[in-house]
């Protein structure tokens, strides 16, 4: 076995000690080598046969050793405190002399001994300072950042102080300015008032200070006695250099801190579990491939958007669903709406999960290819929340569409992890740059964010689209954990192609099922009537080639209206769909052409306008019935002064005689009527009765109609009037 510079070499000597020494140097022709024990303060080097050496490692009486415990990481140069650099580099000019002679002199006793000589006459220094030196770097290996300032050894890390009568540690200020000894030395009674007071006062759930906590330790445990002060004790506490300081109180509680236990006596278990815990799992390991595990999860949205139907109001902040393929971080659907995190919503984003994304953008006026977007299928299991998922709405998923389904515990959002930070990544990349977004930190004087919204569900579903994709196709995934297989693919982790790479490699985990079972288990359902004007839900009006073929709307006219189960999209008001017990699959119904108004709107709009109809028309009743009243006020004056004009002109006569002059009354009120509004001037009458033949005749009787006043009707009494004077 070669023996080599720097290696260690140990043997028990004959007291049976273990003896480690380095080898300093080694000269294979004069069959020397040169060596110093490293765990002696006052080694020297030491010469020895070469070949002895060599027997003894292969006789196995000396062992080499792997470890040098002189060896550890030393910082750049660039991380080496300009101070310790000074003080090794002038511990190296002291030795440089003496370490660079050739030859090995510098281990010749008598040859060294002349060259220390010369360096105390040139450099001053001390005999003993020069072996420091010389020992510290044959000792640790002959580099020379050995020489470095070992200060992380000065004093006595980690041991107790002895018990004195002498203070300990750094004299105040007022010790100084006084010359005298103030404070006190911590021993084990103080030390146990300590931990109780931690105990009782900060290692709770109160949320004290330590500072708070030190005080109240103070005035429970350092108090002298009570005194009564307005029929109250107060604690009476010695001066203040008889008691332990903050500075002391602080320095005992962290030398003995538990971290873990100070966390969870504070905040609680569960939300240490949620904040503080150690983060050593990788969700990733949850899932094989694509479509091995979703996770999905919902929150409300930072922003304020308005209404299609009146842009004018604004209606509130949506809630926001997404799904994430926990395998490639691939957001595989999402659903933007109103309805509050539910089991409605979370459907709604799974049954966009299934949906063709090409058809879905376009819906949107975007287009894409299907490898754009290429996700439209079931998993084999969902990670969620407890809310929405669990109860009896859950087993349509695991009986329907064999969905293996699993919640988190209560307040552990960080078992979704994959999910929950995507929220973060929306906010930061879109939500927070729109008009009408929430600013945390709104400051008095500034414009209420709300009134700049400008979005409505439609635009804000457009955006989502466009920063899905953005996502999926640009987001560099920098703590995804590649494996081997990735890597040997040079696999870059971008989600579309973790996703493109999971399908051709770990394939199996993906499910389909058709569009009709997706709707029937996803979509709510509802009744709707079948009317005279059509198939009736919430306000609007559907129709289709069944119910006009078997003439539902006539017979809904003649015998009366009736029920039927309908599935619904709350976020298109475009179709309902039947769910008839003979038919095979759902059939599709369409808006009437009445009811094209509210084509592409969403559920919630088309309500909450009718339900708008209904408020408008609840607040016109004020003004109706002040109409009325102004209407029922005329009619009583009228009537009244008729009454009263009646009254006045009335003579004595019969009843009999009364009804029997109703015919010719009639008749003297119409050509009264026919004279007073004709508007024709006496002087104009001869002149058009010359132009204008009248008829000679009979008139029919009218009893129930008085024809309105005609210019011509004054001739025709005029030329009455001029027969009967001739027949005179």
């Amino acid at each position: 076995m070669s023996i080599l510079v720097n290696m260690l070499l140990e043997w028990l000597d004959d007291e049976g000690n273990n003896v480690i020494e380095r080898v300093l140097w080694v000269d294979s022709l004069t069959d020397n080598v040169v060596l110093i024990e490293i765990n002696n303060s006052k080694a020297l080097p030491t010469w020895r046969k070469l070949s002895e050496l060599e027997n003894d490692c292969f006789n196995q009486k000396i062992r080499v050793l792997t470890f040098d415990p002189y060896q550890k990481l030393t910082p750049s140069e660039d991380e080496i405190p300009f101070s310790y650099k000074q003080r090794r580099d002038r511990a190296w000019e002291v030795i440089k002399p003496i370490v660079e002679n050739p030859d090995g002199l510098a281990f010749i006793p008598e040859h060294r001994g002349k060259l220390i000589n010369e360096i105390i006459n040139n450099t001053g220094s001390s005999k003993k300072t020069i072996y420091h030196h010389l020992r510290r770097y044959w000792q640790g290996g002959q580099n020379k950042n050995v020489l470095l300032p070992l200060f992380e050894k000065c004093g006595a890390k980690g041991k107790q102080r002895q018990s004195s009568d002498r203070k300990r540690g750094r004299p105040s200020k007022l010790a100084k300015a006084t010359n005298s000894t103030l404070g006190v030395n911590i021993d084990d009674e103080i030390k146990k008032k300590f931990e109780r007071g931690i105990n009782l006062f900060y290692e709770n759930q109160q949320g004290r200070t330590l500072k708070d906590a030190f005080q109240l330790t103070l005035e429970k445990l350092f108090h002298q006695g009570y005194e009564m002060q307005n029929n109250v004790l107060v604690p009476i506490l010695p001066p203040a250099h008889e008691l332990p300081t903050f500075n002391q109180f602080r320095y005992w509680y962290q030398k003995d801190r538990n971290i873990t236990r100070e966390k969870i006596s504070r905040e609680g278990k569960r939300r240490f579990n949620l904040k503080y815990r150690e983060i050593t799992g990788n969700s990733t390991k949850m899932a094989f491939g694509p479509g091995s595990v979703y996770q999905i999860d919902a929150t409300i949205g930072d922003i304020y958007l308005v209404s299609s139907l009146d842009r004018n109001r604004i209606i509130g902040r949506p809630v926001l669903y997404i799904v994430i393929d926990v395998f490639s971080r691939m957001i595989v659907g999402f659903s933007v709406s109103l309805e509050g995190p539910s089991w409605l919503g979370a459907m709604l984003a799974l049954e966009n999960v299934t949906t063709n994304k090409v058809e879905f953008c376009n819906q949107y006026g975007i287009e894409i290819t299907p490898e754009d977007w290429p996700c439209h299928h079931l998993p084999e299991s969902i990670l969620a929340d407890r809310g929405e998922f669990e109860g009896y709405n859950a087993d349509n998923l695991v009986n329907a569409l064999n969905i293996r389904v699993s919640n988190t515990p209560p307040y552990r959002a960080d078992w979704k992890g994959i999910v929950e930070r995507n929220f973060g990544l929306t906010n930061e990349k879109m939500i927070h740059w729109l008009p009408g977004a929430v600013r945390k930190q709104r400051e008095r004087g500034d414009r209420d964010y709300r009134l700049e919204a400008v979005l409505d569900l439609h635009q804000f579903r457009q955006l989502m689209i466009y920063q899905i994709l953005d996502h999926n196709h640009n987001h560099y995934l920098t703590s995804y954990s590649m494996d081997e297989f990735m890597i040997q693919d040079y696999l870059q982790p971008y989600p579309i192609d973790l996703w493109n790479w999971g399908i051709q490699n770990r394939v199996g985990h993906l499910r389909t099922q058709s569009e009709d079972v997706i709707h029937l288990n996803l979509l709510p359902s509802a009744q709707a009537s079948i009317t005279a004007q059509g198939i009736y839900y919430n306000g609007s009006y559907y129709t289709c080639e069944l119910a006009l073929r078997e003439q539902w709307f006539v017979k809904a006219r003649n015998e009366g209206r009736w029920k039927v189960k309908i599935a619904y999209d709350p976020r298109f008001v475009d179709h309902i769909y039947l769910r008839l017990r003979d038919s095979p699959a759902l059939i599709t119904c369409n808006l009437v052409e009445a009811d094209l108004r509210f084509k592409g709107k969403d559920w919630y709009e088309v309500v909450e306008y009718f339900e708008l109809q209904k408020q408008y028309q609840e607040s016109s009743k004020t003004r109706l019935q002040q109409t009325q009243a102004n209407f029922h006020a005329q009619v009583e004056q009228i009537v009244s002064e008729a009454q009263k004009q009646t009254s006045q002109a009335k003579i004595p006569q019969s009843k009999r005689s009364r009804i029997q002059g109703i015919i010719q009354n009639r008749h003297a009120e119409k050509e009264y009527e026919r004279i007073n509004n004709s508007g024709i001037e006496d002087n104009n009458v001869q002149e058009l009765a010359e132009i204008i033949p009248i008829f000679n005749g009979t008139e029919k009787e009218e009893n129930d109609y008085i024809a309105p006043p005609k210019p011509i009707d004054k001739l025709r009494q005029l030329r009455k009037k001029q027969w009967q004077d001739q027949d005179d």
